[in-house]
């Protein structure tokens, strides 16, 4: 997460580099060898369905199950090995993901103005009817990610929601992951990972026809898969390496900025973590004590890789310019620790979601505890978009009616324009409306 140098002119001579990268490294999703295999993948299983997933899902997977839907009562139990302590805060994840989304449904609604006497339009929001979650199960079970995707698709008003994770066991995938599909509200779960998994719900061969959303995070040949499918289904994000970054000053804790950057680092060593100070001391000690909790952190080797591989600090030499430094990084998580964060939430504009304040964490988000959605842009991508919400899942759509007696005041207007534009057939449409209502040619 470095600065662009196309990006730095802009802000020359006003922030100093404290701490760069050891290394640059390529996105993995945008290796050739990655786009080459998925694009097979997808060929094989689009012209050989069921039999080429199936291969795949056993060679890759080593899956050697009968069946690969988890079926009903199964899912219903998945639970039940898990820690009671375990089940409660699941269930307290899906329920404050569930309640924020049902607020954010609410803002979506539909309505209808008369523009002028006879013109009435309108729009209404209109849930898809069918979307596919992938839920992914690698070194770390994100158990958290049915109700980001699922749970809150549902809450959209969804129909229909399948889901997808990797088989890991004989009864088809993680406990807890299908634990968490269960309790936001999947209706059918299958045990089938990677690219084959994305390639049998976009193309309908899971016993349902094809749906309509992708959603859900994976490695970079599930990014890669979304890519090539995207236009055929809708996606969520073409998301990579999970992203954080800092705005922090000398009223800071240098131990909390140090753990929360190396949590966001812990989830891969492509993670990038950035810091930006407007305090040169407080840049360096943070850069201290993160190599402290380094050498005590039992996930060392993947927040230690990613934070000497894909580490920044800047020190800014005033707020402004922090700002500035920050909206060009566009974070996907963005946490603020200033003597004055509401300057900072004024100001700035490029980030995936904002943590205010010492006691807010991006963990809290992560683990959906705070309610608002962890599926975020990534690589900068914030300058654009915002993260999965409901509204991905919503269709908005328009109408229009136009009575009789305001014929008059449109139809001219039109043929003006495309009679311009030489569109005659446009033209015509209007004219013989006009027509029509001037002299009364049609019946009403």
């Amino acid at each position: 997460m470095q600065i662009d140098v196309s990006d730095e002119k802009y802000i020359s001579g006003k922030f100093e580099t404290l701490k760069a990268p050891e290394i640059g490294g390529v996105a993995a999703q945008r290796l050739p060898q990655v786009v080459e295999t998925v694009s097979e993948m997808l060929s094989q299983i689009e012209s050989r369905g069921v039999d080429a997933v199936l291969e795949y899902s056993r060679r890759l997977d080593r899956w050697e199950g009968t069946d690969i839907e988890v079926g009903a009562q199964m899912l219903a139990a998945s639970g039940d090995g898990l820690p009671s302590e375990v089940r409660e805060a699941m269930a307290m994840s899906v329920d404050h993901t569930r309640r924020f989304a049902q607020e954010q449904r609410r803002q979506h609604v539909d309505f209808e103005v008369e523009l002028i006497p006879g013109v009435i339009t309108g729009q209404k929001v209109i849930p898809v009817s069918r979307v596919g979650a992938y839920l992914p199960a690698g070194r770390f079970p994100i158990l958290t990610s049915a109700a980001m995707t699922v749970g809150v698709a549902k809450a959209a008003g969804v129909g229909t929601v399948i889901a997808c994770t990797p088989p890991t066991s004989a009864a088809g995938g993680h406990p807890a992951i299908m634990y968490s599909a269960y309790l936001a509200g999947v209706d059918r779960l299958f045990a089938l990972g990677g690219v084959q998994a994305l390639a049998a719900m976009a193309f309908g061969l899971l016993g349902d026809q094809p749906i309509d959303v992708l959603v859900g995070a994976g490695n970079a040949y599930v990014a890669e898969a979304k890519r090539q499918l995207y236009g055929r289904v809708g996606i969520d994000l073409l998301a990579g390496p999970s992203e954080v970054a800092a705005i922090a000053d000398e009223t800071a804790e240098p131990q909390l900025v140090a753990a929360d950057l190396l949590a966001q680092a812990e989830h891969g060593p492509q993670s990038p973590a950035s810091l930006v100070t407007t305090s040169r001391e407080f840049g360096l000690s943070v850069i201290e004590e993160i190599d402290r909790q380094l050498a005590d952190l039992e996930t060392a080797d993947v927040a230690g890789a990613a934070w000497r591989d894909y580490g920044t600090v800047y020190y800014a030499h005033d707020a402004s310019t922090a700002a500035e430094l920050m909206d060009i990084l566009a974070p996907e998580h963005l946490e603020i620790m200033t003597r004055d964060d509401d300057f900072f939430v004024r100001r700035l504009q490029n980030y995936g979601s904002l943590f205010l304040g010492a006691w807010s964490t991006v963990a809290y988000s992560d683990k959906g505890i705070t309610g608002t959605n962890h599926v975020l842009p990534t690589g900068r991508s914030a300058r654009y978009t915002g993260g999965l919400s409901v509204s991905r899942y919503l269709k908005t759509v328009t109408y229009q009616r136009v009575a009789e007696s305001a014929t008059c005041q449109v139809a001219g207007p039109v043929e003006t324009i495309a009679d311009f534009e030489g569109m005659v057939a446009h033209k015509s449409t209007a004219t013989r409306r006009l027509r029509a209502a001037n002299r009364q040619i049609y019946p009403r």
